[in-house]
């Protein structure tokens, strides 16, 4: 059986290449391409931006059958590595910027969604799952995630619905709780119940801040682009919970 974890997480892959191919774009800010590296002028923009598109939705639509998801898993993890090393890229230029490093973060936490899918999917069940390094690396992803929304308060509260009170509250308050789950990750103490309670918060997250988005102004890439990855890291969280309820359970 295929895990949901894993449905979901080609679903977004499959968004993210919808997204590119009708904007015929790459799905910036999270996927911009460095303009010293690929100006959007040159001859290859387009060509390269129209690739990467196709390439999610095929590892995406690979996803969701049993057969070929592994393949597909380990595309989607190859092209989120290479938007990760971009995010690398600025960050050793701009080593001061957090925002860039959550960049690097979030890009390295969808990778790592699919490494860890094809691992438990390519992996002969005779033997125990080797995860580990895949909890420790979305741990500090989490941590990366929590600085960002504590250090960038005014930014994450402005980004909370207007309706609920103490924006700022909110905003620090999901912070603390990237924090806390990502010492869960890296301690391996209480990792089962952590990892279920992050996918509850991108759900949360997915919910009340990007499909609002969406609903109040539908032509805007930026709403179609911010949900999409929201689903991936839905995804990716998704399967790292099983991966590490399984490890449990084996142990």
């Amino acid at each position: 059986m295929m895990s949901l974890g894993n449905r979901v997480y080609g679903i977004a892959g499959i968004a993210l290449g919808a997204i590119g191919l009708w904007w015929r774009d790459f799905n910036a800010p999270w996927h911009a391409v460095p303009p010293e590296l690929l100006a959007p002028t040159s001859a290859a923009y387009l060509p390269l931006a129209y690739a990467v598109a196709a390439l999610f939705v095929l590892g995406g639509l690979a996803m969701q059958i049993r057969r070929t998801a592994a393949g597909g898993a380990l595309v989607l993890a190859a092209l989120f590595a290479v938007f990760a090393l971009l995010y690398a890229y600025r960050a050793a230029h701009y080593p001061a910027i957090l925002g860039i490093w959550l960049g690097v973060a979030e890009e390295s936490a969808m990778m790592l969604g699919g490494v860890v899918a094809a691992i438990g999917l390519l992996h002969d069940e005779d033997h125990p799952r080797r995860d580990q390094v895949g909890r420790l690396a979305f741990g500090i992803c989490l941590l990366v995630f929590g600085a960002a929304h504590i250090v960038y308060v005014k930014e994450t509260a402005g980004m909370v619905p207007a309706y609920l009170p103490h924006q700022d509250w909110w905003a620090y308050g999901t912070g603390v709780a990237d924090i806390l789950a990502g010492l869960a990750f890296l301690s391996n103490i209480l990792t089962i119940l952590a990892s279920r309670l992050v996918v509850l918060m991108f759900i949360g997250f997915g919910a009340l801040v990007w499909a609002p988005k969406i609903v109040n102004v539908p032509a805007d890439h930026l709403a179609w682009g911010g949900n999409a990855i929201n689903l991936a890291l839905v995804g990716a969280a998704w399967i790292l919970a099983e991966s590490i309820a399984a490890a449990k359970r084996e142990w």
